[in-house]
């Protein structure tokens, strides 16, 4: 079991920050985070939180602090579809709504798919049933040959893409069953090398489906401020056609 000191002191170094650096952003003083860091003060909850907050430290995290310090936790993690968080479910099944007829769906930290909307059905119509299985995984259903992988047409460019984008989530929030993930799908290869995506802007996923291709590109939508550990750990994936014919295709395999 680590110390709150330990703790604070290997997300300060994560942040690469300077204890000074983190004393002037808590508005402490760096004597107090040396104090702290090392044990010899015992800080209050309110002053973990606060140290937390300029470490940018995830709520799940937040609450291994304070019960490292013996202090009782103070972020709930409630379901999304239970009944707890009605106005968060409401807002988000508004948003995937609103996208149709393009794809949208919600994933959590560890890239399980919490929910769809109806764009998303036809495209797993061909997927192995042992991958569809609760919880669905979106980095296994896209990279496994018996999922979508071989409907990616540009499959080593989105490797490239999720590799480094997953890196830098586990560099800020790291994740012992996320980092399995990465290391098991993710692997880099020499196919990947040669696919370099530094100077582009947006990379198109070109997916094959209904006998043609059709190129999307994806943003992601958070909760802002959240004070819930699901909420503080979703994201909203929209992807959207990047040409007027895979815009058609959608629309029609909508009114279909």
């Amino acid at each position: 079991m680590h110390t709150v000191g330990e703790l604070l002191r290997r997300w300060r170094h994560r942040r690469r920050l300077s204890q000074l650096d983190l004393a002037i952003a808590a508005d402490v003083s760096a004597r107090h985070v040396s104090l702290v860091e090392t044990g010899r003060s015992n800080p209050s909850a309110d002053m973990i939180l606060r140290l937390a907050e300029q470490l940018d430290v995830p709520l799940r995290e937040r609450n291994r602090l304070l019960l490292a310090a013996g202090f009782a936790p103070r972020y709930a993690e409630r379901p999304l579809d239970g009944g707890a968080l009605p106005a968060a479910w409401g807002a988000v099944e508004r948003v995937l709504r609103a996208h149709e007829p393009y794809p949208a769906l919600v994933i959590d930290r560890r890239w399980d798919i919490v929910m769809t909307n109806r764009a998303v059905g036809p495209f797993l119509a061909d997927v192995a049933p042992d991958l569809l299985r609760p919880p669905i995984n979106m980095l296994r259903l896209g990279l496994d040959p018996r999922g979508l992988a071989p409907r990616i047409v540009n499959l080593a460019e989105m490797r490239v893409v999720l590799r480094t984008r997953i890196a830098r989530q586990l560099a800020t929030a790291p994740d012992p069953e996320l980092a399995a993930l990465y290391e098991e799908l993710l692997a880099a290869d020499s196919e990947d090398a040669s696919h370099p995506i530094e100077s582009e802007v947006v990379i198109p996923m070109i997916f094959r489906f209904g006998g043609r291709e059709l190129r999307m590109f994806s943003t992601t939508t958070t909760f802002g401020t959240p004070m819930d550990i699901t909420l503080d750990e979703i994201a909203i994936e929209s992807y959207y056609p990047e040409d007027a014919e895979s815009a058609a295709y959608f629309r029609n395999l909508a009114g279909a």
